[in-house]
């Protein structure tokens, strides 16, 4: 389209559905009209098109979770299939792992059952090399990308998030601020509004699936490091981790880990809009900027202001 000398605009079919005319008849005819009317309504937004190398990085993330949602589909199976012969498998891959390894070894098993863990056993170590080329592969294509270099400077940001940030968002000038791009994650509270009184709710969990799991596992991560820190060493921790520890004793470990991966999403954006890398220190010369009054200005005006005292 582009060759053509044309723009293309892609619209959500959420944001063209209600300018179908008759939403219980549907065809081709009541759609067009509907997306020529969508085009011209005041304040549509439309969806950020991606580049040929964006979709080619992403290509194999999307194939690296079809082999990791295949490995735990097969895990699933066998595990259900053992416990038919009260073989009972505690949850967790390495558990399995280790159930197989001895089922393959032990003869007090019948040869069915030593046969079919063997099988099972070849296909995951398949699936193991499968996705270990997909993080090779994805290794490398961002070994020379200056913003996953930025980005992985960010606790809780690994080189899969990262290369998965960069290859999904692109130009993050298109979000006006941080909190637009976790908003488009589904990490920010839901919002319901009446009589100028909001009511903040769940999250949203609407945008793109892959990233929100990718944040809130960094978040985890994180989470987890620092209520070790604040156990071990707690005269260590900063201003950022301190609020960690009591967001976790105020909500829990789990609310708390999606409001961290909020934060690191913005984070994210102010580090990719502005090409900056990592800060922790960053509030300090926020404060410095915006402390224009001071309380010791605020009393020397009052004594001197006779409407002020």
């Amino acid at each position: 389209m582009h060759a053509l000398g044309l723009e293309p605009r892609l619209i959500a079919a959420e944001f063209v559905r209600p300018y179908r005319k008759n939403q219980r008849i549907k065809n081709d005819t009541r759609d067009a009209e509907a997306v020529l009317t969508a085009l011209h309504a005041p304040g549509m937004r439309f969806v950020t098109l991606k580049t040929e190398e964006q979709q080619q990085r992403l290509a194999w993330h999307r194939l690296r979770e079809g082999w990791k949602a295949e490995r735990t589909a097969l895990f699933n199976r066998i595990r259900g299939l053992l416990s038919e012969f009260g073989i009972v498998v505690e949850l967790g891959a390495a558990k399995i792992r280790r159930k197989l390894a001895e089922l393959e070894s032990d003869t007090a098993y019948p040869e069915s059952i030593q046969l079919m863990a063997q099988s099972v056993r070849q296909q995951v170590g398949v699936l193991d090399q499968r996705l270990a080329e997909c993080e090779r592969q994805i290794a490398q294509q961002s070994k020379s990308d200056p913003a996953v270099a930025r980005l992985r400077s960010r606790p809780g940001i690994g080189p899969l998030t990262a290369d998965a940030i960069i290859a999904t968002v692109g130009d993050a000038r298109q979000f006006k601020n941080g909190r637009q791009f976790a908003a488009s994650l589904g990490i920010t509270p839901r919002q319901h509004g009446s009589g100028g009184k909001t009511h903040l709710g769940a999250i949203t969990r609407r945008g793109d699936a892959y990233l929100r799991c990718l944040l809130v596992q960094g978040a985890r991560c994180v989470l987890q490091a620092t209520l070790r820190l604040y156990k071990n060493k707690p005269d260590t921790l900063n201003r950022l981790q301190l609020w960690m520890v009591k967001l976790n004793d105020r909500v829990g470990y789990h609310k708390a880990a999606v409001a961290i991966a909020n934060k690191h999403a913005r984070q994210v954006w102010a580090m990719i809009s502005r090409g900056e890398a990592y800060n922790a220190d960053a509030y300090k010369d926020w404060e410095a900027a915006h402390a224009t009054v001071r309380p010791g200005d605020i009393q020397s005006k009052r004594s001197t202001n006779p409407i002020l005292t």
